[in-house]
């Protein structure tokens, strides 16, 4: 009862005001890498799922911070629109989130460590959070907006007054839910009392905490110096188990923090610092929350580290902030270094009872022969496969470029050589069952490259022998399986049918009869011979089956509108495409004059019409196949007529 009046009381006293203490939820997790994507069309959707978001709440987890590229999930500047593509996953993410009772941090994670924070970004964050609080105005109250992550290189009064325009534009658009506001120097604790009193009452103030620097990111490669050669620092800090510090590390401030060790490295300095965020809290009455915490788990001790997240968790909730851990599958993770990050086999259960959080049966994995195929790649990645791809061309999963199947297919544009898609098998997959059973790669593939040729390959693990490399077995697909006229054709390959190609392990090494299907890593379509130039591939339907029964569905001719655009900028004169045309007609004319275009029948019956000025489209799905003619009525009295035909 007491309860109950203590919130009316606040309620009538500060309208939606939170009291230091007040936060709805209490430890959870960053799901990292998943919304982190260059563009929504590189993002791998299926890399977590309802399951996985199961799974966190059973940890005990009441709260989801989900870091978000945000500025990149849009067309850019200058209105920054969100792609309704990217607010499709995303609504899926929250529906998740709130179905379970989890709160879902939006953050705005749009940031570069190696680049400072642009002054003028207000402007891009004022446009995107006026959009993102537009769509989820209407939402349930556990989702909250995270502003910007680790604002950094930018000085504290004008982060803060950019910050504070960014609330104001939220608020003009939603008055409902709260907002995660954070200081500059990276949501250092050092920095929030740089921060004012913020015109609004519904905010979370957070920061982030890594402290000793020297410890929690030893290993570390994206730090200034690079931290990769400094290993096995203990914690705490003892004498006889000091490594040396690297030579090349020496003169930097690096050394500095090495030498302040001794004093930085203990619990009672993790505690001490900590304090800072408390004296904050307590002085201001404000809801504080610890963002991010952890250790990079590649070149720490287990045991020490698991000691650090217990000093850590143990202080923030005695002095009741709440916490979300960086990360759940990545370097700083819940999972065992060198596991398959699987939540019934590879959970790091020293860790989990050191955060408080459940701790659910862990079994041994034993990895069993493949007996059925599997997909790779159908409108969506495969499960238990992960997007690895390297290109400095654009990969695009969810093409909307005549998919043969389903509802989408697989784009792949500007790929230079020994570019790759490659698809990760996590676990390894033992497919030595599937080749004695005349399993096949199969796949639906297009392409309007000259000459085409390309590999396809999978390879093995590498073991811990030192002799031992990741081997290939690979098959050369050419223009001879896949022909230059823009159309789907359907490839099967006999997995017999791949021969040994070798590995390359920081160098290259020729085939030695090693190549092992009973532990396969991962799989790869390669631009080994620098054939696509400026030109795009489409794949759909990558499946290793038994039958040899998939069908092209559409026989087609395809016209990249992207390179047909290139060539109209190049030929001054009217252009008219695709033809033959399935749906989408195209008219651009290069002047940009007034004009006007009339669809007529073979009896002259106009069936569309429409002015235009540059460029118009015509939707002809709904007509019959046949042959159809385009009049062009030009602003200076001439006319030109093209025939096109309608598949």
């Amino acid at each position: 009862m007491r309860n109950v009046i203590r919130t009316v009381i606040l309620i009538v006293a500060a309208g939606l005001k939170l009291w230091a203490g007040d936060i709805p939820f209490n430890r959870g997790i960053n799901l990292t890498g998943w919304f982190q994507a260059p563009n929504v069309y590189e993002m791998q959707f299926t890399k977590y799922t309802f399951k996985d978001f199961e799974n966190i709440k059973s940890l005990g987890c009441d709260v989801i911070r989900l870091p978000i590229n945000l500025h990149y999930m849009t067309g850019g500047p200058p209105d920054y629109r969100l792609d309704s593509l990217f607010l499709f996953f995303l609504d899926q993410a929250v529906d998740w989130a709130d179905s379970l009772g989890i709160y879902i941090i939006l953050d705005n994670h749009t940031f570069d460590v190696n680049q400072d924070t642009d002054p003028e970004i207000g402007d891009v964050l004022k446009k995107v959070w006026v959009q993102m609080a537009g769509h989820y105005k209407n939402r349930s109250d556990r989702v909250l907006y995270e502003v910007l992550n680790e604002p950094h290189g930018i000085s504290d009064e004008v982060w803060n007054s950019i910050q504070q325009e960014v609330v104001a534009a939220i608020r003009s658009v939603d008055t409902v839910h709260t907002i995660v506001i954070g200081p500059a120097g990276w949501n250092s604790f050092r920095n929030l009392d740089k921060m004012p009193v913020y015109d609004d009452d519904n905010l979370i103030y957070t920061f982030h905490f890594y402290d000793p620097f020297l410890f929690t990111h030893q290993g570390a490669t994206w730090t200034n110096p690079s931290m990769e050669s400094l290993a096995d620092v203990p914690f705490p800090y003892a004498a006889d188990s000091m490594p040396e510090l690297p030579a090349e590390l020496s003169g930097t401030w690096i050394e500095t923090a090495y030498n302040n060790y001794p004093f930085t490295g203990t619990e009672d300095y993790v505690r001490s610092q900590i304090d800072i965020a408390v004296a904050f809290k307590n002085e201001r009455k404000v809801p504080v929350y610890c963002g991010e915490f952890g250790v990079f788990m590649k070149n720490s001790r287990n045991e020490d580290r698991v000691l650090w997240y217990e000093t850590a968790r143990k202080y923030l909730e005695s002095n009741d902030i709440p916490w979300t851990i960086w990360d759940y599958q990545g370097g700083f993770g819940l999972f065992e270094k060198g596991g398959n990050d699987m939540f019934d086999h590879d959970l790091n259960v020293p860790l989990l009872e050191a955060l408080d959080l459940n701790v659910p049966e862990q079994t041994e994995y034993i990895m069993k022969p493949d007996s059925t195929g599997f997909m790779v790649y159908t409108d969506f990645i495969g499960s238990e496969i992960y997007n690895m791809s390297y290109t400095r061309g654009r990969i695009d999963f969810y093409s909307g470029d005549q998919p043969n199947n389903g509802k989408v297919c697989l784009k792949w544009t500007d790929a230079s050589q020994y570019d790759h898609l490659s698809f990760d098998f996590k676990p390894d997959k033992d497919m030595s069952g599937l080749v004695r059973d005349s399993y096949a790669l199969d796949m639906i593939v297009r392409s309007g490259i000259a000459g085409l040729k390309f590999d396809v390959r999978f390879l093995d693990t590498k073991t811990e022998d030192p002799d031992d490399h990741p081997w290939r077995i690979v098959y050369t697909v050419d223009e001879s399986m896949v022909p230059s006229d823009s159309r789907w054709h359907h490839i099967f390959i006999p997995l017999s049918q791949f021969a040994e190609g070798g590995s390359w392990d920081n160098g290259w090494y020729n085939p030695e009869g090693k190549f092992d299907w009973s532990r396969i890593d991962r799989f790869e379509i390669s631009n080994e011979y620098d054939i696509f130039g400026e030109g795009s591939i489409w794949f759909d339907n990558i499946i290793v089956t038994d039958e040899d029964t998939a069908r092209v569905l559409d026989d087609s001719v395809f016209i990249d509108p992207e390179i047909t655009a290139t060539e109209t900028a190049e030929i001054p004169e009217i252009r008219v495409y695709p033809n033959p045309v399935n749906g989408l007609l195209l008219i651009e004319d290069p002047t940009g004059e007034k004009a006007a275009c009339q669809l007529l029948d073979v009896c002259g019956r106009v069936l569309k019409e429409s002015e235009f000025r540059g460029a118009a489209r015509l939707h002809l799905s709904g007509l019959a196949q046949g042959i159809y003619f385009i009049k062009i009525l030009k602003n200076d009295g001439t006319a030109e007529t093209r025939k096109i035909i309608k598949q």
